[in-house]
């Protein structure tokens, strides 16, 4: 009897996190036949100062990543870019859990709670918010992937940093990660730019170096239910 595939939610702050963080995985998932939904907190617009040609583009970017991943659905919260602190948390964990609740996911993707960057720590906690077992029943694990340009530049002494525990061999998806993550053109850099496509393989070879593998993707694991 096939085995029925997994529901998983990846949440990025901004378009593009999600590929940095976990785009191998991303792709793993939906090989094995998982239904991968991609929640995106954020967007740009012409309110907030962005050109038309440019929100645009962003537009065709999300569609064009999407494809690319075989994501089911994808749901823009449509925030601010950069000032999810300045907004009520209490909106961003309802405008989240009627996510959850209508998807049911099985598996959940969230930015690392210390990220440089505050969007990545608001949405880490909203989404910390929506995990309670007896409110969201449906939720087995949470794991927080690591996002190239945020992550690493954390600086505060007291916390312990990124110290991942579970490793994803992506092995034979880093060609086509990179190829994906060069669709976000304006976010891609020459090195020693860390969003640069030496920096993405060097993080793979890195990761997989630690855990056995050709080449992984690493994340902390937050919570887990067996049954």
């Amino acid at each position: 009897m096939k085995k029925e595939g997994k529901s998983v939610v990846v949440v990025s702050p901004h378009p593009d996190d999600e590929t940095l963080g976990c785009g191998g995985t991303m792709l793993r998932h939906t090989d094995q036949g998982d239904t991968v939904h991609w929640l995106i907190v954020t967007h740009i617009s012409e309110d907030l100062g962005f050109a038309a040609k440019r929100v645009n583009q962003r537009e065709h970017e999300i569609e064009c990543v999407a494809d690319q991943y075989g994501i089911a659905t994808v749901k823009n919260l449509e925030y601010p870019t950069t000032r999810l602190d300045s907004e009520p948390i209490g909106d961003i964990v309802e405008a989240v859990g009627k996510l959850f609740t209508n998807i049911e996911p099985q598996i959940v993707y969230v930015p690392y709670r210390n990220d440089i960057h505050t969007d990545h720590a608001v949405v880490f906690d909203a989404v910390a918010a929506c995990t309670k077992s007896f409110r969201y029943p449906s939720i087995d694990r949470v794991l927080a992937y690591e996002t190239l340009s945020e992550t690493e530049f954390a600086l505060d002494p007291d916390v312990g940093g990124f110290n991942p525990n579970v490793f994803v061999d992506i092995t034979g998806r880093v060609e086509k990660k990179v190829g994906i993550m060069e669709i976000y053109d304006s976010e891609v850099g020459a090195h020693p730019f860390p969003r640069s496509e030496g920096a993405i393989r060097a993080q793979a070879s890195l990761r997989g170096s630690t855990s056995g593998f050709e080449a992984a993707e690493a994340f902390m694991l937050l919570k887990e239910r067996v049954s």
